[in-house]
């Protein structure tokens, strides 16, 4: 057979693969013939359209979250109100068309021109003359090597004082609106006046047409329902600070945005925070004149509301309280203040948190100082002795029913001389146990407790050596021990800023003596109301909180909305004592009330709630006499810690009168007894049909916007 040739296989290519080149081909080549007729031929008037349109995007603040108290009561508000503001276009506008526009609006409404300085004034004056007449004011041969930065500062030193006093009261208008409208943002409204009045609105809205940038929005301010009650702590809004710009830019806000700057404003600005409404505007120009807007709005939302453990009714009974004590004939105070707590000691909630402050050479606008509990610290006396008795358990010094001697003990002074201690007045009770002692206050058996801590106290000769290192590890101890309360360390409440006291710094015997009876470190009216709280729940240490809910926010401002989140009560510590120790304290403090060897027996022992409490005072040099003739004269600071009712506590309460002069009847404490005891009564005893809910003002406490209280671009 003969062999086969094979043929070489051909690759053809099918047409309609070519076809499909070929279509391809024409497609891209009608695409570059396109794009050369949109880029070369007909360029310029894309670019002049361009020009002719302008898209400008607002974000404009929604109004902040509600405030409630405990029961649902509104307690911070919003007060809507219309604003004049400025928006700058991204491109910017030179000062001159800004100041010909502030000099239009400045006569169309009353500004506060208080807060124009003199640099405000020389910018007028600079801004307004002409390029010869600046020419003038500095010669071009002083002007040789400077930048433009150097030049301007040298013009504005030029101007004389006499220009600068030749400026109107009109100039001095235009000049306060011009600040604020160079203060703003590129596409953000920059407010220049906030609550215009209904004639302001009506002048201004016809002739917005000339008045380029300028607008008026809805807007709102904080309105306090209850005037100064609990204001301060509510806290305040304003301009970002300048040293926390970056944080808050990272967090998504404009420049211009207002924020919460102090307490449970600044704490729960998440919250409060409202969704920002957008305004996008298109616009189409034909010459000097406008064809086409468009103008597109999506609405904000107001921030989400907070429930508070906050009770308004009781708030206003204790500042009531206080009030009537310092100041209705009473002369022994220097300063005439007081400070008072009441809280739940099994969750932490703190119900009522007020403070009085009326110095003696002073005149104020309020006498409320509630945010002195939280700031505000003082040598406490004997109402710690109960963390004294519990660290004495802890350290093996005392064990329940133990007694010791209560007489004048002496103190090497470490000068080679003795300084003697005793109870109040040298006053000797001889052998009392633990109850005994916190029932009449006993100083000589808390001494005891200390210095056996530092291994000085020689029980024998009733005195102490000098030795200065067990000296500081006994106060190491006794400040963690104390601190286990609250007392000395940070309490946890939901705040951005409180005091944790101030401890001594001279750790001698005499010193550590001192402390154990609370006349050494100082602490805060809350710390001692977290420490009274922890002995009422049985050493159980619960978070302080003024916040108990988020809500979200609904039409109705009265109405509070569905929960988003609830927060439940944290324990922070267990103090290391046992409930038998812990017991035995709390039967001390019920001994303060019911004995009548007790030290609030007198004051407290008809109370019908049983209340176990325990007094305090500790011995202050205080300042009186009229200004320019002040001395310092013998006081005390008044204290009184407890709770209600003793077996079930429902309201645990720490108070503090500092500086009392001592010829005071009530020297032992008499006026924060009856503080505690008219709050106390109104709580208990009255029926529910007689609370009527909180007392409305006749207007209620609008925020000052125009404070520079939180301005950061005030420079004090």
């Amino acid at each position: 057979m003969g062999r086969m040739k094979k043929g070489k296989k051909k690759h053809h290519v099918p047409a309609r693969l070519n076809v499909l080149f070929f279509a391809v081909f024409i497609l891209f080549a009608a695409l570059i013939l396109r794009l050369g007729m949109v880029q070369i031929v007909e360029g310029e008037e894309y670019v002049k359209e361009l020009q002719r349109t302008s898209n400008a995007t607002a974000r404009i603040d929604a109004p902040r979250g509600v405030m409630f108290d405990r029961y649902g009561h509104v307690v911070v508000d919003n007060e809507l109100e219309l604003s004049v503001t400025y928006t700058n276009p991204s491109e910017g506008t030179s000062n001159v068309e800004l100041m010909r526009i502030a000099s239009e609006l400045s006569p169309l409404l009353e500004m506060d021109a208080s807060r124009v300085t003199d640099r405000d004034i020389r910018d007028y004056i600079l801004i307004n003359m002409s390029q010869e007449d600046r020419l003038e004011l500095v010669p071009a041969e002083d002007r040789r090597d400077l930048d433009n930065t150097e030049e301007y500062l040298l013009e504005i030193e030029a101007i004389t004082d006499e220009m600068v006093e030749a400026v109107s009261e009109q100039e001095l208008q235009t000049i306060a609106v011009f600040r604020e409208m160079v203060r703003g943002y590129a596409n953000t409204p920059q407010r220049i006046k906030r609550d215009i009045s209904e004639d302001e609105a009506h002048v201004i809205s016809e002739n917005l047409y000339r008045l380029d940038g300028v607008d008026i929005l809805r807007d709102s301010r904080r309105s306090y329902v209850y005037g100064e009650s609990f204001r301060s702590f509510f806290g305040s809004t304003g301009q970002i600070p300048r040293e926390r710009l970056d944080a808050f830019l990272a967090r998504g806000y404009d420049r211009s945005d207002i924020v919460g700057t102090s307490f449970l404003e600044a704490q729960y600005e998440n919250v409060l925070r409202g969704q920002k409404a957008v305004v996008e505007s298109v616009m189409t120009q034909s010459g000097n004149q406008t064809v086409n807007r468009a103008i597109e709005e999506r609405e904000g939302q107001r921030g989400n509301d907070l429930v508070l453990t906050l009770d308004m009714e009781l708030q206003q009974v204790v500042e009531q309280a206080i009030e009537k004590q310092v100041t209705t004939g009473n002369p022994f105070l220097s300063d005439r203040a007081a400070y008072a707590i009441f809280m739940d000691p099994k969750t932490g909630d703190i119900l009522s948190m007020a403070g009085y402050f009326d110095p003696h050479d002073s005149e104020r606008s309020t006498y409320a100082d509630h945010l002195g509990a939280v700031n505000k610290v003082f040598e406490m006396g004997s109402s710690i002795k109960g963390a004294s008795v519990l660290t004495g358990y802890q350290e093996g010094i005392i064990s329940p029913g133990d007694q010791l001697n209560d007489r004048i003990i002496r103190l090497n002074d470490g000068q080679g001389g003795f300084i003697e201690k005793s109870s109040i007045n040298r006053s000797t009770h001889g052998w009392v146990s633990d109850r005994r002692a916190l029932e009449v206050s006993s100083n000589v058996y808390m001494f005891e407790i200390g210095l056996r801590m530092a291994g000085c106290y020689n029980s024998n000769t009733a005195s102490c050596s000098f030795p200065t290192a067990t000296t500081h590890q006994a106060f190491d101890r006794a400040r963690y021990n104390f601190s286990q309360f609250g007392l000395g360390t940070e309490t946890g409440v939901d705040l951005p800023s409180t005091s944790n006291g101030l401890h001594g710094s001279e750790l001698n015997p005499g010193n550590l003596a001192d402390f154990m009876i609370g006349q050494f470190d100082t602490y805060t009216t809350l710390q001692l109301a977290q420490y009274v709280s922890t002995i009422a729940n049985d050493g159980y240490r619960m978070q302080p909180r003024l916040v108990s809910e988020i809500r979200e926010p609904v039409a109705d401002r009265n109405e509070l909305g569905a929960i988003i989140q609830q927060f439940e009560p944290k324990l922070l510590n267990r103090i290391n004592n046992t409930d038998d120790e812990i017991a035995q304290v709390q039967r001390g403090f019920r001994d303060v009330v019911t004995n009548s060897g007790g030290t609030g027996y007198r004051n407290l022992s008809s109370t019908s709630y049983n209340l176990a409490a325990k007094t305090g005072t500790a011995q202050v040099r205080v300042a009186v006499g009229e200004p320019g003739n002040r001395r310092a004269v013998d006081g005390n600071n008044q204290t009184l810690v407890g709770y209600a009712p003793y077996d079930d506590p429902e309201i645990a309460f720490a108070i503090v009168v500092p500086q009392v002069k001592l010829n005071n009847q009530g020297g032992r404490g008499g006026m924060a007894q009856e503080i505690a005891k008219d709050v106390l009564d109104w709580y208990f005893e009255r029926e529910d049909s007689m609370r009527h809910g909180p007392v409305k003002p006749d207007a209620p406490l609008l925020e000052n916007v125009d404070s520079d209280e939180n301005d950061p671009d005030v420079i004090e």
